[in-house]
């Protein structure tokens, strides 16, 4: 018997299956980039992006993100092109490699996101929520493709300055909820919340949206919950990102407690285990 219920939601079609949420799925970050916050430049070139990448999928991972465009505060900008350089070949490599494997795509660039998916990828993972390109909406209705749709206020370099909220949760599901009514205007089915944890909040307000996230369920569709190593830990306990998987291990409980139906972690092996334990 199950200790924690998965809330009630929409089921997505993936790659032309259906993905159900009666148990909660893990999706493991794959950075292709040098300055990702916790292990840039590990995974950086085809041949180490597939060793972790079968690390990852060994571990049980149901999603790989893959993410050539670091997203920490004060990344270095680049273009659509280098972006497109350092994941397409990864995406081509994984399709041969692992065929039943699912590929999320880490950008807030129609471009980068059309091309990934023809390519052979199946979900996109703006965090941007379409904030940062006109054509990401449209791209994603003419795609017909899960898309992953995340809070943020402004841009990767700007967002610390953004926190100004009247209620953080009240604010971040108006927010969201004003995209998804663009989102089905435009015809796209299959939708995932994500609630931007680290992204144009303080600490403090983090700490509020994980613990009232389950308000999101309002939606009824499914809640990706972010916090792997995040600030909102590493800053609050004074540690490296390194030393703070414990404290990663404690929040995705209560992100699970709360009925979020995706785990995106760096360390795939323990969130699974921490399911198994619950589900």
């Amino acid at each position: 018997m199950s200790l924690f219920h998965s809330a009630a939601c929409q089921s997505i079609q993936v790659n032309g299956e259906l993905m159900d949420f009666l148990k909660p799925k893990v999706m493991g970050i794959l950075n292709l980039t040098p300055d990702s916050f916790f292990d840039g430049g590990q995974h950086e070139g085809v041949s180490a992006a597939m060793e972790h990448a079968q690390t990852l999928l060994n571990e049980g991972a149901d999603i790989l993100d893959l993410g050539a465009y670091s997203s920490r505060p004060g990344a270095k900008e680049i273009s659509e092109q280098e972006e497109l350089d350092r994941m397409l070949p990864v995406i081509e490599a994984l399709k041969k490699e692992y065929p039943d494997a699912i590929l999320s795509i880490d950008t807030f660039r129609a471009k980068v996101a059309r091309e990934s998916i023809q390519a052979g990828a199946h979900i996109i993972n703006d965090i941007s929520g379409g904030t940062l390109d006109p054509n990401m909406f449209q791209t994603v209705a003419d795609l017909q493709v899960p898309y992953i749709l995340m809070h943020m206020r402004g841009t990767p370099s700007t967002m610390t300055k953004l926190t100004d909220y009247d209620d953080v949760v009240n604010d971040v599901a108006v927010h969201l909820g004003n995209a998804v009514a663009q989102l089905r205007a435009l015809g796209v089915k299959d939708i995932i919340l994500d609630p931007g944890y680290g992204f144009a909040k303080t600490v403090a307000q983090n700490y509020e949206l994980l613990m009232r996230v389950d308000e999101l369920h309002y939606f009824g569709l499914p809640i990706l919950g972010g916090i792997s190593r995040k600030s909102m830990l590493y800053k609050k306990l004074n540690l490296k990102p390194q030393d703070v998987l414990p404290g990663t291990i404690a929040l995705n409980t209560l992100l699970l407690e709360r009925g979020v139906q995706i785990l995106r972690v760096h360390d795939v092996k323990e969130a699974k285990q921490l399911i198994d334990i619950f589900y």
